[in-house]
């Protein structure tokens, strides 16, 4: 089988793109940008997710395309990040029917779901994106849906929050605070649910997707999973560092997130700051039932597995290449210096 990942020089696409190869796939990587751990036998497609006509002469050859391709959060351009997160979403289900490749395995988020009315969150809940992402993710299935009547065999899969080594963005923050004994932040006490799922469990499961004959839509997490503050504080006591848990109050701490992300002051996007004190875990009996899905890891084995990845490779990470995605790079810490000085 050969398949074509979109977003593939970003921590998710590059991560997948490797487990392809290990089971045997032959891999293509579209992306704006080349990065230098590339494996050395994956074609490399220089393409723009906006430019359909370009896009068509990509998908050539390919049984499979994973759409992996994303403008983040915190990004500024907003016509940009609708564009590539909704436009581009078009604009390759297009190229593809013009085409006849007939496969695609859209990653989605768990952002389509706002703040959920109850847990667990099942496929049947109804979403209701609260922020930016979300609206655009939940843009992307509906135009999914709206060409899988048109013959494409199309699987949307919705990952919890994506944790496993290498990840960094907002974590590359709390890993270096905990490696320097700084003291970190919960809201009301910590004690919301909240689940995580590993990169390496997420893109098993998209692999497994990808052999759907029909189209399908799962939501996908850990299987074992607990408080914000439980994780936190496992993390903390592996580390050794003399970090500690405190509780700030939500609301007021709430309010100013979102305030100094719209004013572009810290690196939090608003589904951050909408989400860090509020539980949202998912039902994942669909995955397990239909796709064989049985994660390997638990929220605490992510946390303390990034952070020794982190670690290791924290001088490389300081000072190595800024240019890289954001999921990839260390980010400013800019306003959350407040939360050190609190601490």
């Amino acid at each position: 089988m050969k398949a074509l990942v979109t977003g593939g020089s970003g921590y998710f696409g590059s991560l997948l793109i490797n487990k392809l190869i290990e089971n045997g796939w032959e891999v293509g990587s579209l992306d704006i940008n080349k990065v230098t751990d590339l494996p050395k036998h994956v074609s490399f497609h220089e393409q723009d997710i906006r430019d359909v006509n370009g896009l068509k002469k990509c998908l050539v050859g390919y049984d499979v395309v994973f759409h992996n391709v994303a403008q983040v959060p915190l990004a500024k351009d907003r016509k940009l990040f609708w564009d590539v997160n909704v436009e581009g979403t078009r604009n390759l289900c297009k190229a593809a029917i013009e085409i006849g490749l007939k496969n695609i395995v859209y990653t989605s988020s768990s952002a389509v779901f706002g703040v959920p009315k109850k847990n667990p969150v099942t496929e049947k809940t109804i979403p209701n994106p609260r922020e930016a992402y979300g609206r655009a993710k939940l843009e992307g299935e509906r135009i999914c849906a709206e060409y899988a009547k048109q013959g494409l065999n199309i699987t949307i899969i919705r990952p919890r929050t994506i944790l496993g080594h290498g990840r960094l963005g907002i974590f590359q923050i709390l890993f270096e605070w905990i490696s320097k004994g700084i003291n970190i932040p919960v809201l009301d006490g910590g004690e919301n649910i909240y689940q995580f799922v590993h990169a390496s469990d997420l893109a098993n499961v998209i692999i497994k997707a990808s052999r759907l004959s029909k189209s399908e839509t799962y939501n996908i997490g850990t299987s074992i999973y607990g408080s914000i503050r439980e994780s936190l504080e496992a993390l903390c006591e592996h580390a050794k560092t003399g970090s500690r848990i405190y509780s700030l109050p939500m609301k007021p701490i709430q309010m100013l997130m979102n305030i100094t992300s719209v004013l572009g002051l810290s690196p939090l996007g608003p589904y951050h700051s909408l989400m860090y004190g509020r539980s949202m875990y998912f039902d994942i009996s669909k995955a397990q039932n239909e796709l064989g899905f049985y994660p390997t890891y638990s929220n605490i084995d992510m946390f303390i597995e990034s952070y020794d990845w982190y670690i290791r490779n924290r001088d490389i990470i300081l000072h190595g290449n800024k240019d890289m995605s954001h999921h990839r790079s260390r980010l400013n810490e800019g306003v959350l210096k407040i939360f050190k000085w609190v601490s």
